[in-house]
C-alpha cells in the first residue's frame, strides 16, 4: 500500500508523514516513509526553479517510492508525483510528455490525503514562504486532482488537531489493512 500526502509546501505534510508512519509501525505494519526529496536537489527549487531541477525532483521521488516499495508493506509519502507537477507546471508550463508520465504513475498510490493551506508557511531556511507562491501551488494541486479525477481524503473541513487520527482512520478503513497488518490482497 502507498499513501502519499499532497498539497504546498509548509502546510504539516511531513509532520503527518512522521506521525502516520509511527502510528503504523506502532501496529505491528512494515512501514517506511518517503521523505520530501526537493530539499536534497543540487538544483535551485521554489520559484527560481528551473525545468531540469524539477525533473529531478520527479525522477528521484519515483526512485525513492520504487526502493521503499521494494522492502515495506506500506510507504507513507511526503509528496506525489502530482504535487511534483504542479510546481512543474508552474514554473515552466505544461508539458504533455511529463503530464502522461505523472498520470501513469498517479495509479500507483492507494490513497492520496491533500494537506490545506491554512495560515502562513514558517520560514525552515528552505523551502518559499511568499504565501501567494504557496496559494498557487495548493490552486495547482487542487485543479490537477480534478483534472484527473483522482479520488483524495480532503483534511480541509477537519480541525487540524483531527489530520493525523483522520489519515490513520482512512489507511485502516482501506482494503490491505485489516486489524493492524497488511493481509495478502
Amino acid at each position: 500500500m502507498k499513501i502519499a500526502f499532497v498539497g504546498s509546501h509548509g502546510v504539516g505534510k511531513t509532520t503527518l508523514c512522521f506521525d502516520l508512519a509511527a502510528q503504523l509501525k506502532r501496529r505491528g505494519v512494515n512501514v517506511d516513509m518517503v521523505k520530501e526529496v526537493a530539499r536534497h536537489s543540487p538544483l535551485p527549487v521554489n520559484r527560481k526553479t528551473s525545468r531540469e531541477a524539477q525533473l529531478w525532483i520527479l525522477t528521484t521521488q519515483v526512485a525513492e517510492e520504487i526502493r521503499a516499495s521494494s522492502h515495506s508493506d506500506v510507504v507513507v509519502c511526503d509528496r506525489a508525483a502530482l504535487d511534483n507537477y504542479a510546481y512543474f507546471f508552474l514554473a515552466c508550463g505544461r508539458d504533455l510528455a511529463v503530464e502522461k508520465f505523472v498520470e501513469m504513475w498517479m495509479k500507483t498510490y492507494d490513497l492520496l490525503i491533500r494537506v490545506p493551506v491554512l495560515s502562513e508557511a514558517q520560514d525552515d531556511g528552505f523551502r518559499d514562504t511568499d504565501v501567494v507562491f504557496v496559494r498557487e501551488i495548493d490552486r495547482k494541486v487542487l485543479a490537477l486532482l480534478a483534472a484527473s479525477k483522482t479520488p483524495f481524503l480532503d483534511l480541509e473541513s477537519l480541525p487540524r488537531a483531527e489530520w493525523s487520527s483522520a489519515a490513520l482512520g482512512a489507511v485502516l478503513e482501506h482494503e490491505g489493512i485489516r486489524q493492524g497488518r497488511l493481509q495478502a490482497r
